[in-house]
């Protein structure tokens, strides 16, 4: 009887895991065709891929209000807002998680958190949450570059800003700055992915 208890439970944990990793596997990886979007920006505009002007690309990043992980990187989002828009690569922010579960992650509340920090990126809001299942976000922030190939938005690089999100002035590698960079000069991006440190998305919770 303990025997059939233990390859029970060892069964059980191993269903477990393949679910755990076929959870993990999911959302884009670097080379996919990104699909198109349409969310609503706090500004009343509606936000797309395909809506962005003289764009050749974007980056595309999973935030929020309430992460302090996330408020420590937004004055490094808007640089890079600053540094890129202009040739092409506007920061797209997008809030995920669900303003039952995070009621500071309200529509309302980032209209407030975009005023006060006079956020110059579009920050929309993902209410339905497919976007970020789409990607496979999993924590904010979550950085996805994306570059234009024709009509195609493919994804070049997944992952952290940089390597110090504590301070600013430590930080040693700019994940992103650098595969911009290497994006823009044409040549293949060296690091593609890195590990996103952050807060978890607030999912939504299924009816019962």
């Amino acid at each position: 009887m303990r025997k059939l208890n233990g390859l029970f439970l060892l069964c059980m944990m191993t269903v477990f895991t393949l679910s755990a990793s076929a959870q993990d596997s999911q959302g884009y990886k670097v080379g996919d065709k990104a699909s198109d979007f349409k969310l609503q920006s706090v500004d009343g505009s509606w936000i797309s891929l395909s809506g962005l002007d003289n764009s050749k690309g974007a980056i595309v990043i999973f935030s929020c209000n309430t992460c302090p992980y996330v408020v420590a990187y937004e004055d490094r989002m808007i640089e890079l807002h600053e540094k890129f828009a202009t040739m092409g690569f506007p920061v797209i922010a997008i809030n995920s998680n669900d303003e039952k579960l995070s009621p500071g992650d309200s529509f309302e509340n980032m209209k407030k958190r975009s005023k006060n920090k006079k956020f110059p990126f579009a920050y929309v809001y993902d209410k339905s949450q497919e976007v970020i299942k789409a990607y496979g976000g999993t924590r904010t922030p979550h950085v996805y570059i994306l570059n234009k190939e024709g009509n195609d938005f493919v994804v070049k690089y997944i992952g952290a800003i940089d390597n110090n999100y504590q301070d600013a002035n430590a930080v040693t590698e700019k994940y992103v700055e650098n595969a911009m960079e290497e994006i823009l000069q044409g040549r293949k991006v060296s690091v593609e992915s890195t590990k996103a440190i952050g807060c978890t998305i607030k999912w939504t919770k299924k009816a019962e």
